[in-house]
């Protein structure tokens, strides 16, 4: 669920303080990158 007025108007990839924000993943809508310990063949 997206809380963040910045997240709901535009993205968080498009927030100014998208580098240095704690709650991009709680209250954001940044997924994070899937980081498989399986190599793609």
């Amino acid at each position: 669920m997206t809380l963040c007025p910045i997240a709901l108007a535009a993205s968080c990839k498009q927030c100014p303080a998208f580098k240095i924000c704690p709650a991009k993943g709680l209250i954001g809508d940044h997924k994070p990158a899937d980081k498989d310990d399986k190599p793609k063949s």
